[in-house]
């Protein structure tokens, strides 16, 4: 395992974390999606910034898993990495 999923895997093992992930389980998995993607195109978040025509900063934000990003910033971030967008909805 890597350090990251060791050290995620040891978070989500506390149960109060485990129920706080779980509440927010998709922001989390928008940001992580996000970021394979920005790291699959070898780009740092500048490199995406610029592309978008925004802040390092506003790229952070997307990538926190803070909030749901709008449908309109996830497309030109898509854009900018050259990336396609597939949604799936799930039972």
């Amino acid at each position: 395992m890597t350090d990251y999923e060791t050290f995620r895997k040891k978070l989500l093992s506390d149960p109060e974390v485990l129920k706080e992930y779980e509440a927010h389980k998709a922001e989390f998995e928008i940001a992580m999606a996000l970021i394979k993607a920005r790291l699959a195109a070898k780009m740092t978040q500048l490199d995406v910034a610029r592309r978008m025509c925004t802040s390092q900063a506003q790229i952070a934000r997307l990538e926190s898993g803070q909030h749901f990003p709008s449908m309109s910033s996830i497309h030109k971030y898509a854009q900018a990495v050259n990336r396609k967008i597939n949604l799936s909805i799930n039972p």
